[in-house]
């Protein structure tokens, strides 16, 4: 049976995490219909991002036999704003980001079966690794896809991130760090080059954007840019990658056009058992919603990588 990429299924249910701070983040559940599940999977999406765009692939988990958890993040998706508009992405510092991974972690995995995997994409990826090297969750293996460790570009990253940190001076933080559209919330031409080349997966983001409007979000903020560039940073300290003992899984493209494939490929020879899938001009920025030989790849890597550093309990 074919998965309907534009509609909730019907083994999931949508509800909320509510914060230590009262703040109520959305969630997804595929609750799962028997005791021997195979395990829990927790997927965090990326900056901008809602986890309707990932349901093809969170629903193939599910029919595997995983648990399925997926979560906005705050001020993102259905999950309320940070800025001083409805579409531009912003946040104080990563560190809260951290914090509510850290919460919605602890409350997740006492309510489902292991073994625990925690996955994410683009920024939800750094976020993750991020929150594992700073031991902040336990995972038992980690998958990222497109991990936001670096953002592309020539210049040296310590002079972008003091541009970045003016420009938090000059005005509002809060305000817009890119141009997205004459229209607010219209996507600008040519953003399907940087995503996937698969056009019907493309439109599926932009029906859901249609269907339900929260979920619109354009471009990020200067002061998440700042913060970005300080989180990345931070993440490469010396002796930070090299201390985490969990096995991740980084899939990676060299033709990322938004993130540092180079950057990756550092991370992943840092990390003790760290492991690499990399992919090129055949794949864009959103490896799990590629065409089919791309997307197929990749799932069936994180299949074999999860069976081999995760297997089913006994």
């Amino acid at each position: 049976m074919g998965i309907d990429r534009r509609a909730i299924p019907a083994a999931a249910k949508e509800g909320w995490f509510q914060l230590p701070d009262g703040h109520k983040v959305r969630r997804i559940d595929w609750p799962g219909g028997v005791p021997t599940a195979r395990g829990s999977i927790l997927f965090m999406p990326g900056r901008g991002d809602n986890y309707e765009k990932y349901l093809e692939s969170l629903e193939q988990w599910h029919r595997a036999g995983w648990r399925v958890t997926a979560a906005d993040w705050r001020g993102q998706a259905a999950s309320g704003r940070l800025g001083s508009d409805a579409v531009t992405g912003h946040i104080d510092d990563f560190s809260t980001w951290i914090d509510d991974l850290a919460a919605v972690w602890s409350a997740w995995k006492i309510e489902t079966p292991g073994p625990h995997v925690l996955a994410g994409h683009s920024m939800g990826g750094h976020l993750v690794l991020r929150a594992v090297a700073e031991k902040r969750v336990d995972p038992d293996a980690v998958a990222l896809s497109a991990p936001m460790l670096g953002f592309v570009g020539n210049l040296p990253v310590g002079l972008t991130h003091a541009v970045a940190r003016l420009m938090t001076r000059l005005g509002d933080p809060r305000r817009p760090a890119w141009k997205w559209s004459e229209k607010p919330g219209e996507v600008p031409a040519g953003r399907l080059k940087l995503l996937t080349h698969d056009d019907a997966r493309y439109q599926d983001e932009l029906w859901w954007r249609q269907a339900r409007p929260e979920l619109v979000m354009g471009p990020g903020s200067w002061g998440w840019v700042e913060r970005a560039y300080a989180s990345m940073r931070g993440l490469f300290a010396a002796g930070k990658l090299e201390a985490v003992q969990v096995p991740v899984l980084l899939l990676s493209t060299a033709n990322d056009k938004l993130v540092s494939h180079k950057a990756v490929v550092n991370a992943a020879s840092r990390l003790p058992h760290g492991e690499l899938v990399a992919f090129g001009k055949e794949a864009h920025h959103e490896i799990l919603r590629e065409i089919d030989e791309v997307r197929d790849r990749a799932m069936g890597a994180i299949a074999e990588f999860l069976d081999r550093t995760a297997p089913a309990e006994v």
